[in-house]
């Protein structure tokens, strides 16, 4: 096989299609049939130097590929079936990856340390290959520069792979030892000084234990800072982005560097090339994100002398640092607007000014008003821009009391720029930071009101004029309106707005089919504005809303009249149904909320329903998701009458509930399932055994998304309210999966924050459905099914109280299971709760939270417990 190997690889990358499908075929059953041969045969072919590059490279892919996937269950399955693999192949593999460390192809080398390293990603957790990390070690003593260079990849590589508890804290010292000597000035190779300085950089994490050392860590620092100096510029920018990352993960270690820092930081801001300038600067953006967490995390009432670890870095580089970001802003690029990935000097400067004003607030203000004042009128456009951005990035951090007179003396200038500017990019910024004026100094919060009787009408006239610009201005000036309108989301009855109500529908109308309305996100930014100017519409425009059903579903109908589409114009015709369902969901809740309107959006309820199965019908993921939450909208508006359309609905609610791949789909209609419930009660009924059937299949899957498993337990809870004691033959499927998540997420003990946050909401799903069976067999003759559950259910509340990570919303719903399970149980609960290790302690907690809502929940539940208890 091994001549042929060779060949099917080249063919697989054949420009002939026949040819390379069949190659792949080839490989695909090779794999198949014999996967411990096929993987020896790819590591043979990547380790021989007298193979073409072109085989060697596609071999290396494979291999890498055949051990990693991004879907998690993938992945898992490509770990076990390597683990599985015999020894001595295992071996084998590894010696050619080694072998092919000292290849004198760079691809090849390249390629054998991304493959080792997704091996020792897999094998150092497990206490296997224990000789890899020394075996590299002695790898690069009186060697070519080559086989250094590819040695040191290799190393951060795996640096990149594994958790740095891996590895052993001396074979750590000897790694940073290695790449720091690696990225020395007086290292004369340039590939080798690079690759040292890319492995630092995946390193850093391990380097806890050395960063508090003050010698070590001030070598590390020196050798990163004299990199930023070197004359080859892509070791200037990894030792720039080594810097970054020593900024975020040590900020408390930075006080005696951070003057050198600055120093060299700004000279690249201004001399250096793009790419290196550009991570200067992130430099400084990561300090800000540090001291921004550090000052939410302890509030602002601390101080000075506080163990508050903040070094107030970016404030005492103020009086340097704004001038240098000020500068960049002027380093604009002619097309920046219209592309949507761009990112460069001017915009990176922009949002580390944005940054810094967060970080520092009001100091900032008289730093840069004078720069706005001195430009916003000159002659180049680069200017007025530079000037009209600066403005808007210091209208979020700074008080009202310091903004609001600014804001006042310029808004006019504003709006006749936007209209009369000659750049469309000084539009573009001025339309953005109109946005941001009325997103941060304008509602019912505000003191003194920016926007008055006097200049709305003026304001509305401007920003719909500017609807008719360029996509990115008309893009900027909808986020203008967006924020304009939620203002006044809370003054109840009247709107300012309300006059101009009709001419603001119809412009967003008008900017949906403009020819160009695909550029620039403009026609999804016109669908935004127009649901929130809906959202926030008054009592007085009802009418109007009304009259935008029609309008709606008309459009609707013709995304769904289309025939043949090609593969770009269905993805056109997916994204807007999408946006019109939303439009729709919106429209329906808004509706729905009073009982006169409810009563005239009646008549279009049959219509709408219908045209929503039509978008079922087109069968597409992305409509499925806006399509059905506008279903859920309509379930709650309609009521017990939503009965009628489940049985053409129900087919579409089953697929929704298969589809693992797009588990935000999947998620969505278990959210759906709990919305018809509370609609229908118990006229569900008929529906309930495909419904619990697929339930309980999602939950056994280990394909599905950990994310949509708390929401089935809540619905759980939602269909046994709806059904009440038809629950029964549901229990025993149904209880024992509560029970054993139950046990899963009660102890935390060494999670990270994003698993606790998950444990909390697995927690919170389970007691929802605990709460919703007692609750549903409650007064009901078939009580005492539960009373065999109740052991388990208090058990459970027992262990997450010992464990004290509950979060507020947790707390209630415990707390409530607690009351649910005596007022359901009565005196079989009153014993069982009096035995309970915790029940007591946790009812006085709940009882003297601050949290008004956890309070009112524990005095409901102390009456309940009492009465059990009595009886």
């Amino acid at each position: 096989m091994a001549m042929e190997v060779t060949q099917v690889l080249l063919s697989a990358q054949s420009v002939d299609s026949t040819v390379r499908k069949h190659a792949e075929e080839t490989l695909k059953q090779f794999q198949e049939q014999n996967l411990p041969v096929f993987l020896l045969s790819l590591s043979a072919e990547l380790a021989s130097e007298e193979k073409p590059v072109d085989s060697r490279r596609l071999a290396g892919l494979i291999l890498k590929n055949a051990l990693d996937a991004k879907e998690q269950h993938r992945k898992y399955e490509l770990v076990q079936r390597w683990l599985s693999l015999d020894v001595a192949v295992k071996s084998q593999i590894r010696a050619y990856l080694l072998q092919t460390l000292s290849s004198t192809v760079s691809d090849a080398r390249s390629t054998a340390s991304q493959v080792i390293a997704k091996v020792a990603g897999i094998e150092l957790p497990q206490k296997q290959w224990p000789e890899l990390i020394g075996s590299l070690l002695s790898n690069v003593h009186q060697v070519p520069p080559h086989v250094k260079q590819a040695t040191l990849e290799t190393l951060g590589y795996i640096c990149e792979e594994v958790s740095p508890d891996v590895i052993e804290q001396d074979q750590v010292n000897k790694i940073l030892t290695l790449v720091v000597q690696g990225m020395n000035a007086n290292e004369a190779n340039i590939d080798v000084r690079l690759a040292a300085t890319r492995a630092l950089y995946n390193a850093l994490g391990f380097a806890q234990a050395n960063f508090s050392n003050d010698m070590e860590r001030d070598y590390i620092m020196r050798v990163v800072c004299e990199a930023t100096l070197s004359p080859e510029v892509k070791i200037r920018q990894a030792s720039y982005e080594c810097l970054v990352s020593i900024g975020s993960t040590y900020y408390e270690k930075l006080a005696p560097y951070i003057q050198d820092i600055f120093n060299i930081t700004s000279k690249a801001v201004r001399e250096d090339e793009e790419q290196v300038a550009l991570q200067a600067i992130e430099f400084w953006s990561s300090i800000c994100d540090e001291e921004i967490d550090i000052l939410e995390e302890y509030g602002g009432d601390f101080t000075a002398d506080s163990d508050v670890p903040c070094y107030y870095f970016i404030k005492q580089a103020l009086p340097a640092l704004v001038p240098l970001l000020l500068e960049t802003l002027l380093k604009q690029e002619e097309d920046q607007d219209q592309d949507e990935g761009a990112w460069n000097l001017a915009m990176a400067g922009g949002t580390c000014l944005g940054l810094v004003v967060r970080t520092v607030g009001d100091d900032i203000v008289p730093l840069v008003m004078p720069f706005i004042e001195e430009n916003l009128s000159k002659e180049d456009w680069r200017r007025r821009e530079a000037a009209t951005y600066a403005f808007g990035s210091i209208l979020e951090g700074p008080s009202p009391d310091k903004l609001t007179p600014i804001v006042n003396v310029a808004l006019n200038f504003m709006l006749t720029a936007l209209t009369k500017d000659p750049s469309s990019h000084v539009k573009d910024t001025t339309a953005w930071t109109l946005g941001r004026i009325f997103e941060f100094l304008h509602g019912s919060a505000v003191e003194n009101p920016i926007i008055t009787p006097s200049n709305c009408q003026q304001i509305v006239t401007v920003l719909l004029e500017s609807m008719k610009d360029a996509p990115n201005v008309a893009e900027k000036a909808c986020g203008a309106l967006y924020f304009l309108t939620q203002g006044y989301e809370d003054l109840g009855s009247t709107s300012p707005l309300t006059p101009y109500f009709q001419d603001i529908v119809q412009c967003l109308l008008n900017v949906t089919h403009r020819e160009d309305a695909a550029e620039s996100r403009l026609r999804s930014s016109a669908y935004e504005t127009l649901n929130e100017v809906v959202r926030c519409s008054t009592e007085e425009t009802a009418r109007l809303v009304l009259e935008l059903v029609q309008v709606i579903m008309q459009e609707l109908h013709k995304t769904l009249e289309a025939q043949k589409l090609s593969s770009d114009e269905r993805e056109k015709q997916n994204e807007l149904q999408g946006l019109l369902c939303g439009c729709l969901q919106v429209i329906i809740q808004k509706l729905g909320v009073s009982e006169a309107t409810k009563f005239a959006f009646m008549q279009y309820a049959d219509q709408i329903m219908s045209l929503l199965l039509g978008v079922f019908a087109c069968r597409s993921a992305t409509v499925h998701e806006e399509a059905m939450l506008s279903i859920g909208a309509l379930a709650y508006a309609t009521g017990p009458n939503f009965a009628k359309y489940m049985p053409d609905f129900y087919k579409y609610l089953e697929m929704g509930l298969q589809n693992f791949e797009e588990y935000q789909v999947c998620s969505v209609t278990v959210g759906i399932v709990g919305d018809i419930c509370r609609a229908l009660e118990d006229k569900i009924l008929p529906y309930c055994d495909g419904i619990m059937t697929q339930l309980l299949k999602d939950l056994s899957s280990n394909q599905l998304h950990r994310s949509v498993k708390p929401p089935i337990f809540s619905c759980f809870g939602d269909i046994a309210l709806a059904i009440g004691e038809n629950f029964e033959k549901y229990l025993m499927y149904a209880m024992p999966m509560l029970q054993s998540a139950a046990e899963l997420s009660a102890h935390t003990s060494g999670a990270d924050d994003e698993m606790i946050e998950y444990t909390n909401l697995l927690r919170n799903g389970i007691l929802e459905a605990y709460s919703g069976i007692f609750q549903g067999f409650k007064n009901s003759p078939k009580t005492q099914l539960l009373i065999p559950y109740a052991p388990h259910a208090l058990q459970f509340l027992d262990s997450i109280y010992m464990e004290k990570d509950m979060d507020d919303i947790v707390m209630k719903t415990a707390i409530e299971v607690l009351g649910d399970l005596a007022d359901t149980l009565g005196s079989n609960a009153g014993s069982l709760i009096q035995q309970s290790m915790s029940c007591k302690d946790f009812l006085n907690e709940c009882l003297s939270s601050e949290d008004h809502l956890i309070k009112e929940s524990a005095e409901w539940a102390r009456l309940a417990i009492s009465r059990a208890i009595s009886v």
